[in-house]
């Protein structure tokens, strides 16, 4: 009964912290606050006034994200919802990412405490990403609820093999993908899993049904052609524009070291040094080769903005991108450590760097995702070693926390 008030409690002041971000305005993306001004809420008015008419003109809003999610909010405010009363039900929803994840936790680790799943989730009240979204509305944010329901639904099946969970997976996942197009890919994730396990004609009706929830989106983009995933992305010029990008040497460097900071709460393990110092002598050779490889064909630059942390913090400080270079070593290493002889795992990693096909790469796409992949549906022991001691939750809350005061001295002292 302790530990329970002890959660409600801390569920109040974790909720009520951000409840006090959205009346401060608080952004610590620093970004969230403009993309809601100037790229979301005119979308929202305009959908509003002609649902049609800005729907069939959607690209000249430079808008990359799905229009679903603004239709929802477009509809609240032709009845009457106001501005804030918006952004506050955008806020309460949001936080049905931590209950879903919860019941994901409690379903794949069903020894470990409670009270220990409890504090594992509610610990995304302290991601910068799910605050700036959730105080200012955008569609991932929601893409991201029925991304985690539909893992729900997966593990669900892993744990039973009832199809109906599998039904329910494809459906959720197709919902998530009309808010939020890059979690489309994850049908690839799904199928590789269920075509160990069903038989073909069984493969073709979830395939069709895939298809026929598809169709709508397949007439939008292609038949009207009103192609907003192309929408420009900043340049290495001012005022350039460049749409997608196929250089998958940035996306892979980047998102490899973006994977790894978000990683370090878990990697606290003494088990992990261990088997990673023997993972160091196998891979070391063709990780320092795949690296080379990469380097080469490498050009991101600092005026594309994003990047993540450890290219903005050697680019800024350094002048050069040789400190990037060398997280790029540990953190290709320990993909490798994570991806050898795991088709599991190296499927996630492949479809979280060919998810995003645009020019510039955020922090924002993979955090908290990162960690719910983590827990959820990659393979390893150190997401259990991790519950096994409550201690190591002090560790992954210190780490938001320093997180939070980098975001913040990073947008004080830099012009990032």
């Amino acid at each position: 009964m302790i530990k329970n008030q002890f959660n409600i409690f801390f569920f109040i002041i974790l909720y009520a912290s951000l409840v006090v971000g959205f009346f401060f305005g608080e952004d610590l993306n620093y970004g969230a606050t403009g993309d809601w001004h100037h790229t979301d809420f005119p979308v929202i008015k305009d959908l509003s006034i002609n649902l049609k008419k800005t729907l069939l003109n959607y690209e000249i809003y430079g808008h990359r994200h799905s229009p679903v999610y603004l239709i929802i909010l477009s509809q609240l405010r032709k009845i009457g919802f106001s501005y804030d009363l918006i952004r506050f039900l955008h806020l309460n929803i949001s936080i049905l990412l931590i209950f879903f994840f919860y019941k994901c936790l409690e379903l794949k680790f069903d020894s470990i405490k409670k009270s220990i799943l409890i504090l594992l989730s509610l610990s995304i009240f302290l991601s910068p990403t799910f605050r700036s979204l959730a105080i200012w509305p955008s569609t991932r944010s929601v893409g991201l609820i029925f991304f985690v329901l539909s893992i729900y639904e997966f593990l669900k099946f892993q744990k039973n093999n009832l199809n109906i969970h599998i039904w329910k997976n494809l459906f959720f996942l197709i919902i998530s993908s009309y808010i939020s197009p890059n979690f489309s890919l994850f049908i690839i994730y799904f199928f590789y899993h269920y075509s160990k396990k069903l038989k073909i004609n069984e493969l073709i009706q979830i395939s069709l049904f895939c298809l026929f929830l598809s169709l709508p989106a397949f007439y939008y983009i292609f038949i009207l052609d009103i192609n907003f995933l192309t929408a420009g992305t900043p340049g290495k010029e001012i005022g350039q524009a460049v749409g997608l990008s196929y250089n998958f040497s940035n996306k892979i460097l980047i998102i490899s070291t973006i994977v790894f900071f978000h990683l370090i709460p878990f990697l606290i393990s003494k088990k992990f040094f261990e088997n990673f110092r023997k993972s160091v002598t196998k891979n070391i050779v063709l990780v320092i080769i795949f690296l080379i490889i990469n380097i080469i064909f490498f050009n991101y630059v600092i005026k594309f903005t994003g990047g993540g942390i450890f290219f903005q913090f050697s680019n800024y400080l350094f002048k050069t991108n040789l400190i990037f270079y060398f997280f790029c070593f540990l953190s290709l290493m320990l993909l490798a450590f994570l991806i050898r002889n795991n088709i599991n795992n190296f499927l996630i990693f492949f479809l979280l760097i060919l998810s995003n096909l645009q020019n510039t790469i955020y922090h924002k796409y993979y955090d908290p995702l990162i960690m719910i992949l983590f827990f959820t549906v990659m393979d390893n022991f150190l997401s259990k070693d991790f519950l096994n001691k409550k201690i190591n939750l002090f560790f992954l809350y210190g780490f938001y926390i320093i997180y939070i005061f980098i975001r913040v001295a990073k947008n004080t002292f830099f012009s990032i």
